[in-house]
């Protein structure tokens, strides 16, 4: 009888002893730093790093000395810093040790239903919280839900949320984060205090773009830059994305505008003019054959759409007339797309009206 008991003992330490062996070596793997996106890296890691929205680092900044934070409400376009604002002042108001638990963040990508707000916000939002940290230093003595792209949370969601606002005001502030301020509704709206982010300049992307190429030690030259930031539209989290995606393409070599062009899927100026002369020829088979090559050869109608606005706009080779009937056009086309249009047939019906305006003073 001992015998059988001691047998399965004596095996069963061997899997243990290989357990213990693997974790020690897997703790020991993980101490090696782990490759980021250069966005994550790159992010503010406090309120004085956030480049360009000097209104919002301001508030924020007498907050951190000690003030009262209200309820937030940041909007503007994408990649202007409005997660990175918030969490950077979580970091600094709340130190490293009670970030995660004086923080509750829910993004687009979790579920936000009007269930979720009345039960799992509801039950964060009741918690009390000291107004001391680990390090010593004093802390505000309330917590900070986060919800980001609150534009895409149900009405009835929104609607039950400001309730929780106003009941659980002593103990937590909202940071309500969207890019459209149109689709929030007006009692929300109304709790917190409204901040506009701006596209970033030109200037302020330049240098950040410059300052991760120089500690990545990547390769590229000013005119490089400045089109990358022309490309990205005010977009610092697009341009870095395309900066990293361009160094790994080129493993080492200098980066040219014509690889930005390929990896940020620009139609080249040569395709866009080719499009335009076949235009004003007045033949449909060969303006066809242009519009089925620029489809098969993988570009967006929807990027056309945008540069061909621009192009058509700042051209001075056509009457008014012709640009408000080609631009309207563009807004038709470009709505179709937004609902799941069909590309070939859509850009047909642009190059067909181009054709019209370009072919009726001739």
């Amino acid at each position: 009888m001992q015998a059988f008991l001691k047998g399965p003992a004596s095996i069963s330490t061997k899997p243990v002893a290989a357990k213990e062996k693997s974790a020690a070596g897997s703790s020991g793997e993980g101490k090696r730093t782990k490759p980021i996106p250069w966005v994550e890296k790159y992010r503010p890691k406090n309120v004085d790093e956030v480049a360009f929205q000097d209104e919002v680092v301001a508030v924020l900044k007498k907050s951190l000395e000690g003030a009262d934070l209200p309820n937030l409400l940041f909007y503007g376009p994408p990649g202007t810093g409005k997660t990175s604002t918030i969490l950077a002042a979580a970091r600094e108001l709340f130190g490293p040790d009670l970030f995660r638990q004086r923080v509750l963040e829910l993004n687009a990508s979790d579920e936000r239903g009007i269930q979720v707000i009345r039960e799992k916000v509801k039950a964060f939002a009741q918690l009390t919280a000291s107004g001391s940290r680990s390090d010593g230093k004093m802390c505000p003595p309330f917590k900070i839900v986060i919800l980001d792209e609150a534009d895409s949370m149900t009405s009835a969601a929104q609607a039950a949320l400001r309730r929780t606002m106003e009941k659980e005001s002593k103990t937590t502030r909202f940071c309500l984060i969207c890019n459209y301020i149109s689709r929030i509704i007006e009692p929300l709206t109304s709790r917190c205090s409204k901040f506009r982010f701006k596209p970033l300049s030109d200037s302020i992307q330049h240098q950040r773009l410059l300052d991760v190429s120089e500690k990545e030690r990547v390769k590229i030259s000013n005119e490089a830059v400045s089109y990358l930031v022309k490309v990205s539209e005010g977009d610092l989290r697009k341009a870095i994305t395309f900066l990293q995606s361009a160094t790994r393409l080129m493993g080492g070599k200098e980066i040219t505008e014509k690889i930005i062009t390929e990896i940020a899927g620009v139609i080249p100026k040569e395709t866009i003019d080719e499009l335009l002369l076949g235009c004003q020829s007045g033949s449909f088979e060969k303006l066809e054959t242009l519009a089925k090559n620029l489809i098969n050869e993988g570009f967006a109608v929807a990027q056309l759409v945008n540069q061909l606005h621009d192009t058509v706009v700042e051209s001075e080779d056509y009457s008014d007339k012709q640009k408000s009937a080609i631009v309207e056009k563009l807004a038709e086309v470009d709505k179709c797309l937004a609902d799941g249009a069909d590309e070939f047939l859509q850009l047909m019906s642009l190059c067909a009206l181009v054709m019209q305006q370009l072919t009726q003073n001739t």
